[in-house]
């Protein structure tokens, strides 16, 4: 089978992550900011997309090649066999981007690469005037940086965070592919205990439950090489039925607690449209008053911060509430994803380790609280 140059991208400060658990899939990585790269077969690019719970999205890698005009934008772009990848009534939308190059004008690059494809299929094609752009969609990306010009096609369509189980959103959630890699920076693995204490709408403890059921994260969707004519179709439905037969039982028990039951509620509708309900056990309650006999496992949280809390000394307030409460459960390694730099003082205890991250455009910290007995 025919093997491409494949890469995802990712959040910013992922990569590390994303390239381990393409590893953990099987593949060779080389990694730089915002992509890992790798090769595959169109199974490849099934499993992939099915199976990454971190990344952004998947996506084949036409042509790499200098360009520092638009004439050798456009040459380098006709140059492409087009034919093989696009049909005559192909939905193309080119996207592009540009950073640190010659070529800065990111409407100037769109319209010159559409320009070349557009050509090059109607000559092809042997047609004339204006392609129907009637059919299926084959999302084409275009990006510069330092003068290299790299030409994509999107095989995911949808942002990999879509899964497909949340349709209640319920304040500021998390994405999911975010959630998911928060808890990839754990020890967790399904073996030992996991509390969320302000589950909010539930995506860290449902993408934990998934992960320790082993449910492939993009078994409810479709995704863009669905469409591709030239894509073998056979390959989604036979690897969809492989990864659910890979399903296991939860080794371990996960909490999900809120204060608030109505979004407690959302966060059930999403669990039981994950196919997790059963596996999460949730409770309303204040994170002052939480109590667990649970021992040697994670609790993980994303508090109230930021636009999501406006009241700068609610959330401080809280922030004491949490170390005075959980701070007495010392067995379970504790993560949490806050906004304010100051949070070490409310919570009472410096972090082992702290991550930046930006979750959206808001600019975060992961703090990370490991113990003694840490099980990974």
């Amino acid at each position: 089978m025919k093997k491409y140059q494949l890469y995802t991208t990712m959040g910013a400060g992922f990569e590390s992550v994303v390239a381990k658990e393409l590893h953990s899939l099987g593949y060779e990585t080389t990694t730089e900011n915002g992509r890992v790269f790798f090769k595959g077969t169109q199974a490849d690019i099934v499993k992939t997309n099915l199976w990454l719970r971190t990344a952004d999205r998947v996506k084949i890698l036409l042509k790499e090649f200098k360009a520092t005009d638009f004439d050798t934008l456009y040459n380098q772009v006709y140059d492409i066999d087009w034919a093989t990848i696009l049909p005559i009534d192909a939905k193309f939308p080119v996207q592009g981007r540009s950073v640190r190059s010659k070529l800065h004008s990111e409407p100037g690059i769109q319209s010159i690469v559409k320009k070349a494809i557009v050509n090059k299929m109607s000559d092809q094609y042997h047609r004339r005037g204006f392609l129907p752009e009637s059919g299926n969609f084959y999302p084409l990306d275009i990006h510069l940086y330092k003068d290299t010009a790299r030409i994509s096609l999107d095989t995911s369509g949808d942002s990999l965070f879509k899964r497909g189980y949340r349709i209640e959103h319920g304040g500021a959630p998390l994405k999911e592919n975010f959630a998911a890699s928060l808890i990839k920076l754990t020890p967790f693995d399904g073996s030992h205990p996991l509390i969320d204490p302000m589950t909010g709408s539930g995506t860290l403890a449902i993408e934990a439950a998934l992960i320790g059921k082993n449910i492939a994260p993009g078994s409810w969707r479709k995704f863009a090489f669905d469409n591709f004519d030239w894509f073998d179709a056979k390959l989604h439905k036979d690897l969809l039925i492989e990864a659910k037969s890979k399903i296991k039982k939860l080794a371990a028990p996960i909490w999900a607690c809120d204060i608030d039951q109505s979004i407690l509620e959302i966060a059930k509708l999403n669990a039981n449209n994950a196919g997790v309900l059963q596996d999460i056990y949730f409770k309303q309650v204040a994170v002052k008053d939480l109590a667990t006999d649970l021992k040697n496992g994670v609790i993980i949280a994303n508090p109230p911060y930021g636009k999501r809390l406006k009241d700068k000394q609610s959330a401080e307030a809280l922030y004491t509430q949490m170390g005075s409460n959980l701070l007495k459960y010392d067995s379970f390694s504790q993560y949490y994803l806050v906004g304010d730099p100051n949070f070490e003082s409310f919570f009472g205890k410096k972090a082992t380790k702290k991550r930046k991250l930006f979750n959206g455009n808001l600019r975060v910290d992961f703090y990370q609280y490991w113990v003694k007995n840490d099980y990974k």
